[in-house]
């Protein structure tokens, strides 16, 4: 990015890092200086005991008070606390504003990890009443943590980031890519986006554009979006928001561009909403997109949202909430369309070169073990071991169950005891699936100790429960095959 396309000039944001460090503006510095029940209350937006602590204002505490606390401080004591930073470039780049009889923060400039510092617009929450710009810039919202603790970080040559915004998710790929570019259709997010990248000591490929055009032609390792991916009419009023595609079209629309994205072996992983319709099953209409594509996909849901809630979420996000006509607008293009709930989850393709692309779309709402991208890496590496191997070959290797793999059971008492109705195969850790299985599955996995090959384990159980071997051999294919996949038994390797 040209200089001009930063908040401050480079020897501004040197300045600024500068100030920040030498204050220790830093989340654990912050910790340190505020305490825990302070440093609490701020995570709830309650800034009371912080203003207390804080009132001696050296220059630790006045970036406190400013860009934590929102409070309009004097211009000489802000100035002491920025210093090298000139404050009249402070305040022309929008740094800080000037309110009432001193200045208060213009931007959100917020630590993250005691290394990095992101800046992005003022949230709605922190100014009511104050209309968002139509190109506000998010900070670190919920979204944006779904899809950092969602990538697989593995190391990768190239990385993209799709709608960069401030550049959060390009801040984390630098750090296992070699080179990083990102996105975004908003010149102003582009600004912060250079902005964050130079306070952080970062370089990356800035380019400007809607989505994939700016990189057409190219292909990466890795490809991250957290896209705007709002469901409705295609009314565009924010863009960090609205994609200005009518319904759920900008998550079928990655998914359709991600196989000429790619590199072979690569990953795209993005966020995307999408529709429940009367009538229809929502996640064969979703595994659709992926069709012809060649890709392996992994689609999980992890929220569904009414239509009211729906709208009433993302009209108070932007400050919109007491606007009837656009809400009534807004519900009668779901009533229009046969909407009935939204759901919301993330998306995750892989350029495997697989003949037989597999593609799965499945509801995941339980609490899942953090983060969450190591276990979607690792459901991508269970399925190259089956694609690779035939039903002959799964049943010669030996497997082990899964470490504290657990049993639960359901049992009726009646006149000659307990009668076991249901049996539950429970994993206390990863993704925490649960699978209800019969005797013989039971038998399987609790005899999977890592000795036997998977084809003399299964001769012991026809034996033992009067089956054929070749028949039970057969049938135990694809259920053996789903085991792997979800994790409840592993290869062992030679």
């Amino acid at each position: 990015m040209a200089e001009q396309d930063m908040l401050l000039s480079p020897a501004g944001v040197e300045a600024l890092r500068t100030a920040l460090t030498r204050a220790r503006f830093t989340s654990n510095g912050i910790a340190d200086r505020l305490g825990p029940q302070a440093t609490g209350g701020v995570a709830r937006n309650d800034f009371r005991a912080a203003l207390k602590a804080t009132e001696d204002r050296d220059p630790l505490a006045t970036l406190i008070r400013v860009f934590i606390c929102d409070q309009t401080e004097p211009e000489a004591v802000v100035a002491a606390a920025l210093a090298p930073l000139d404050l009249a470039e402070a305040v022309e780049g929008g740094l800080l504003e000037r309110h009432g009889d001193g200045v208060r923060a213009g931007v959100d400039l917020e630590p993250y990890g005691d290394e990095w510092w992101v800046l992005a617009d003022v949230p709605a929450s922190a100014r009511p009443g104050r209309p968002l710009h139509s190109e506000h810039v998010l900070g670190i919202g919920g979204a944006t943590q779904t899809l950092i603790g969602a990538t697989v970080r593995r190391p990768v040559g190239t990385a993209l980031d799709l709608g960069t915004g401030s550049g959060v998710q390009a801040l984390h790929l630098s750090t296992h890519a070699r080179s990083v570019t990102a996105t975004d259709v908003s010149p102003r997010a582009l600004r912060f986006a250079a902005t964050t990248a130079a306070l952080n000591g970062q370089d990356w490929e800035l380019l400007r554009g809607d989505m994939v055009a700016p990189v057409a032609g190219r292909r990466f390792d890795l490809v991250v979006s957290n896209p705007p991916f709002v469901v409705g009419p295609g009314t565009t009023t924010h863009v960090y928001r609205d994609s200005g595609r009518v319904g759920d079209a900008i998550g079928s629309e990655l998914a359709a561009a991600a196989p000429a994205l790619l590199t072979e072996g690569g990953t795209m992983q993005y966020l995307a909403n999408w529709v429940h319709v009367a009538g229809e099953q929502w996640d064969e209409r979703v595994a659709d997109w992926f069709a012809g594509t060649g890709l392996d996909a992994w689609v999980i849901q992890r929220e569904v949202a009414d239509p009211m809630a729906y709208v009433n979420l993302w009209l108070t996000d932007v400050g919109e909430a007491a606007d009837p006509q656009r809400m009534a607008a807004w519900l009668d293009w779901f009533d229009a369309h046969k909407v009935e709930a939204i759901g919301f989850g993330i998306i995750s393709l892989r350029r495997g070169g697989h003949a037989d692309p597999v593609v799965r779309v499945e509801d995941l709402r339980q609490r899942v073990e953090p983060p969450m991208g190591d276990q979607i890496g690792a459901w991508f590496d269970r399925q190259d071991f089956l694609q690779v191997r035939d039903p002959e070959a799964l049943l010669a290797e030996r497997y082990r169950a899964a470490e504290g793999l657990q049993l639960r059971q359901e049992a009726t008492l009646g006149d000659e005891g307990w009668a076991v109705d249901r049996q539950v195969l429970a994993m206390p850790h990863g993704l925490r699936w649960t699978e209800e299985i019969d005797p013989l599955v039971l038998a399987l996995v609790g005899g999977a100790d890592g000795r036997l090959p998977l084809r003399d384990q299964l001769a012991l159980l026809a034996v033992a429960h009067d089956v054929a071997p070749d028949e039970l051999a057969e049938a135990a294919g694809p259920i053996v095959a789903h085991l792997v996949e979800r994790g409840i038994i592993e290869p062992v390797a030679d």
